[in-house]
Formats: structure tokens, C-alpha cells, sequence
């Protein structure tokens, strides 16, 4: 049987880890807002620049859905590209069809990503986005492929891809 007492502390409980959750994820949005990318620019040139779904993922940390992406097809050698600055990302040899519809690789290019934590949706992952632009990718997880064991499971809207012989 539930008291009033029983009932008032859970609550306070309830609202003490909300409280938690919201402080951390405004501590994210701070820390994201605090750093110094090489590739900055306005919320009106990157709205510019970018199409109108591109913009959201890249910009606002949107997610597409999953298997909307041409990229889940792409096998051609070759290199996929931050959307919003160019920087090369990912070589299509770490690219695997890991049956979440969306593109995944097992390894990033050298000096490409960079990873912070991701409270959104109620639980914690590792958001992953371009070193250059702080453009947001995708998000990383453990149940990838030897040898790194890494999904990184990126929105084809945030690549491009240039084949090897282009």
C-alpha cells in the first residue's frame, strides 16, 4: 500500500533524476556550443549551404531513416566526405552492411571524428561528429566487426562519397 509519504518520495526521487538527466544534457549542449571548430559559420550559411534534410542532421543532430540512404548501397572503392566541409571521413574499406539501414564503417580516416557523450532519447551513447565542422555524423557502438569492434553507424545524409577512380 502506498502512503502519501512513499508517494511524495518517489516523486522527489523521479524528479531528482530528471533533474540529473537535464543537467547533463544541457552540460552537452554547452560543451558542444564551447568548441572551436576550423570550419565555423553561420546557422544562416550552413541553412545556405546544405539541403534542407542535410542541414537538420548535420546541424541539429537529426536522425534519417533507416534505409533512406543511397549510401547503404554503395560498395565502389573509394572515400565518403563530411557533407558540410569535405573533410575526408571514411575509406570504403571499413564500410559493412551492418543491418541497421544506415551506412557503418569499423574505423574512421586518422584525425577525422571526434566523439562526445549523447543523453538524448533517454539513455547514453557516444554521438560522433566531423573534427572539422562539428558537423554531427551518426553515433558509435560497440557490436561492430573485428578487428576494431566498432559500429560506427553514420546518416547518409552528413557523407558523400567520391569513388577512387573519379
Amino acid at each position: 500500500m502506498h502512503t502519501r509519504r512513499s508517494v511524495l518520495l518517489g516523486g522527489a526521487g523521479l524528479l531528482a533524476l530528471f533533474g540529473m538527466v537535464g543537467a547533463a544534457q544541457s552540460g552537452t549542449k554547452a560543451k558542444k556550443e564551447a568548441e572551436v571548430f576550423e570550419v565555423t559559420k553561420t546557422d544562416a550559411e550552413w541553412r545556405a549551404l546544405l539541403k534542407p534534410d542535410a542541414y537538420q542532421v548535420l546541424r541539429h543532430e537529426d536522425t534519417e531513416r533507416p534505409y533512406t540512404s543511397p549510401l547503404n548501397h554503395e560498395k565502389r572503392a573509394g572515400t565518403f566526405y563530411c557533407a558540410g566541409c569535405d573533410l575526408p571521413l571514411f575509406s570504403s574499406q571499413t564500410k559493412f552492411d551492418s543491418g541497421t539501414g544506415w551506412p557503418s564503417f569499423w574505423k574512421p580516416l586518422d584525425n577525422a571524428v571526434r566523439t562526445r557523450k549523447d543523453y538524448s532519447g533517454g539513455w547514453v551513447r557516444d554521438e560522433v561528429h566531423c573534427r572539422r565542422c562539428g558537423g554531427h555524423l551518426g553515433h558509435v557502438f560497440d557490436d561492430g566487426p573485428r578487428p576494431t569492434g566498432l559500429r560506427y553507424c553514420m546518416n547518409g545524409l552528413s557523407l558523400t562519397f567520391r569513388p577512387s577512380n573519379a
